[in-house]
């Protein structure tokens, strides 16, 4: 047994580590030192350590921290401006001139911080943002204390923060270079989709992420449309474009997918290429189904995201496990499709994988980083409890979430937020609000 102390010694009732995989622990304790998880074991070898700070969890659930694998950060300042619109219209007439005419530094900054906060209260300790200025969305990460992946967003057209594509790259270049040693940021390339990239913008995205070893995460195959102008355009199916262009890999996030047919999946499989799912955003905008349980059966890595709350409308992880358990198993026809174990992988591990932080978080094992998440399973709505993974995916809101670490620094405690305000930024949105409705 070492000398030096536990900063911290937690003892829930249930203890769920996702790896290995369908494994619930009851009555462990997990011990953490300088940020990270240095003990996991039955409660009274726990508690033979000496620890600076024990905390008693009766009737909670421990878990990792949830990983929340695509979304628009900022964009929670237009939740609820344009809904019940297909995506197209949504888009082009409503969402793309808004940001045209509203996001700035300002924007991004008070946004992203309403999305931070609103993502830790929902026990998110890590999320990858898509948007724009993202070199303030990483100052806004990086001051809450949270994980995350920023991504560089790269269209054809002027974008707020970058004139052209070039400005774009060379931005984005210097925020890797920033970041290249921040413990919680992470830079990935973020093309919007393959309808708004050129090939030799994909291709200089591909020579870039090769070099720096990065990622690439990137709107694909979201609607039937899509699929159907590429082939009219390319004569080729988006995936297949992007296979041939050299973008598909273990970097390679495919958000949305909910068009895959045969070919799409067989490339999806020999690449290793992550697919993210987004099943109320899908919904919401009717753009489709993505079929996770066929693509978890063929060894698809597959994560779970909000998307954008101008889209969803909330930031809500759990809920969208929830969602997506249900759906996955209505589109395969079997009841036994996605259960509740798996739907924690892909909010956890899965996400961490696929934004490739899986040796740092995702799961509770030794060495790893303390991103944890305690959930109150004592309430009236989840008893009894015959299964705490079962009662938390089905039976369990983000009203659960009671206390969030990430980095073994506690963020969230007693569901009250420790380093941010909430009733300024609550002010702020509202602020945004009143502007934006008015004009």
């Amino acid at each position: 047994m070492p000398d030096a102390p536990l900063d911290l010694l937690l003892l829930p009732t249930w203890l769920v580590p996702v790896e290995p995989a369908g494994v619930v622990l009851h009555e462990h304790g997990l011990g953490i030192r300088d940020g990270r998880i240095v003990l996991i074991a039955p409660r009274a070898e726990a508690l033979k350590y000496s620890a600076l700070e024990v905390r008693e969890l009766p009737d909670r659930l421990l878990a990792p921290g949830l990983v929340n694998a695509h979304g628009h950060a900022a964009m929670t300042l237009f939740r609820g401006l344009a809904d019940d619109l297909p995506l197209m219209t949504w888009l082009e007439q409503h969402i793309w001139p808004a940001e045209a005419k509203w996001v700035s530094e300002d924007f991004i900054r008070d946004g992203t911080e309403l999305a931070i906060a609103e993502q830790l209260k929902g026990g998110i300790s890590c999320f990858s943002d898509m948007y724009f200025f993202p070199e303030i969305a990483s100052e806004q990460v990086h001051n809450s204390g949270m994980r995350a992946q920023i991504t560089i967003p790269i269209l054809d057209f002027p974008i707020p923060g970058a004139r052209d594509a070039d400005e774009a790259f060379r931005k984005g270049l210097q925020l890797f270079d920033d970041l290249k040693h921040h413990s919680r940021l992470k830079v990935a390339f973020g093309p919007h989709a393959p309808y708004t990239v050129s090939d030799d913008k994909l291709e200089n995205i591909r020579v870039l992420a090769d070099q720096l070893d990065a990622s690439i995460h990137m709107h694909v195959q979201e609607t039937a449309f899509e699929v159907q102008q590429s082939l009219e355009r390319c004569g080729e199916r988006p995936l297949a474009r992007l296979a041939r262009l050299g973008l598909l890999g273990p970097r390679f996030q495919a958000v949305h997918m909910t068009q895959i047919d045969e070919d799409d999946l067989e490339l999806l499989v020999s690449t290793n290429t992550s697919v993210i799912h987004c099943p109320e955003s899908n919904l919401k905008l009717a753009s489709g189904f993505c079929p996770v349980e066929k693509l978890w059966q063929a060894g698809v890595n597959v994560a779970i995201g909000t998307d954008g709350a101008a889209s969803n409308n909330d930031l809500d992880l759990l809920g969208e496990t929830r969602t997506a358990a249900l759906l996955a198993k209505a589109v395969a026809g079997s009841a036994t499709a996605l259960d509740a174990h798996r739907a924690l992988r892909m909010a956890t591990l899965n996400g961490a994988r696929a934004l490739g932080m899986d040796k740092e978080i995702g799961s509770l094992e030794v060495g790893k980083a303390a991103d944890l998440v305690v959930f109150d399973l004592s309430g009236l709505a989840q008893q009894p409890v015959y299964d705490p993974v079962s009662q938390l995916i089905y039976a369990c809101s983000r009203a659960c979430v009671e206390h969030v670490w990430v980095g073994g620094k506690q963020l969230l405690d007693g569901g009250r937020l420790t380093r941010m305000d909430e009733q300024q930024i609550v002010a702020n949105a509202r602020t945004w609000g009143a502007k934006i409705a008015t004009r």
